[in-house]
């Protein structure tokens, strides 16, 4: 897994992974691997394990959502030596000022590192900090914009994921609640995450087909009808039909029609 993990995203093999060079790590795994739900709407849906999320991922080559994606890099961590662990959190709707419906089913990673608790997100669509964030309220930059981790008790959990994205928010916006004394004790549990996920009424991810990713420069996110990028801040969008999906798939993600 550790090689082949590399091997994806452009990580050197033999470089040893400090904390120092989790920067790099998160930015290629941003820009590598895209945030995307085919397989739920083409019903290709396998059982949440090590080895389906290593096939998924780094043998086809595919990407995948939260519940696949940032419990695949904290397995990645944990084998080049890393204490961490997965919580779950639930996701705030900023445009209806409401948590959302399927509750618990954003999955993140808490790192320990001197002392400190830092959240590592590598899957929230294309709203990622690209560094670890501490758990103390320290404002945190990057090329994507400025994030912060604070303590709140709440229903949802006991710290709240605070961010305002480059180019596109003027205020701090809430992303996502997560309780850090709620770790998940086995990966079995991202079954029920996904069974959320595939069936709730209120899931985003089970109506139309969704793959996005960040670019150096930006981000570019295709959807059944249509097709957005962001360049320096800059955005346009263009209306597609399904042949031009296929096309834009393939020419910017890298994956086929399944």
């Amino acid at each position: 897994m550790n090689e082949l993990f590399r091997k994806r995203i452009g990580f050197p093999e033999h470089e040893k992974l400090t904390f120092e060079a989790l920067d790099n790590l998160l930015e290629k795994t941003a820009t590598t691997i895209p945030f995307e739900n085919l397989s739920i709407l083409s019903n290709q849906i396998r059982a949440i394990t090590k080895e389906s999320l290593i096939d998924k991922i780094l043998v086809k080559n595919e990407g995948g959502l939260c519940y696949q994606l940032n419990p695949l890099l904290y397995l990645f961590l944990v084998e080049n030596g890393f204490n961490a662990a997965l919580v779950r959190g639930v996701v705030y709707n900023e445009a209806t000022k409401d948590w959302s419906k399927t509750g618990r089913t954003h999955v993140v990673i808490l790192l320990q590192y001197e002392d400190q608790t830092h959240l590592v997100d590598t899957r929230f669509g294309g709203n990622l900090p690209l560094k670890p964030v501490p758990l103390n309220g320290e404002t945190i930059s990057s090329i994507n914009g400025e994030f912060r981790v604070k303590a709140l008790e709440s229903d949802h959990g006991d710290h709240i994921f605070e961010m305002k994205l480059k180019y596109k928010d003027t205020d701090w916006k809430i992303g996502y609640a997560f309780n850090t004394k709620r770790p998940l004790k086995s990966l079995y549990e991202l079954n029920e995450v996904q069974g959320i996920i595939v069936e709730h009424n209120e899931s985003r991810f089970n109506k139309i087909r969704l793959i996005t990713k960040l670019k150096c420069d930006g981000s570019v996110t295709l959807t059944d009808t249509s097709f957005t990028q962001w360049i320096d801040g800059k955005m346009t969008k263009e209306q597609i039909d399904n042949d031009t999906f296929k096309e834009l798939a393939k020419q910017h993600f890298g994956l086929q029609e399944r």
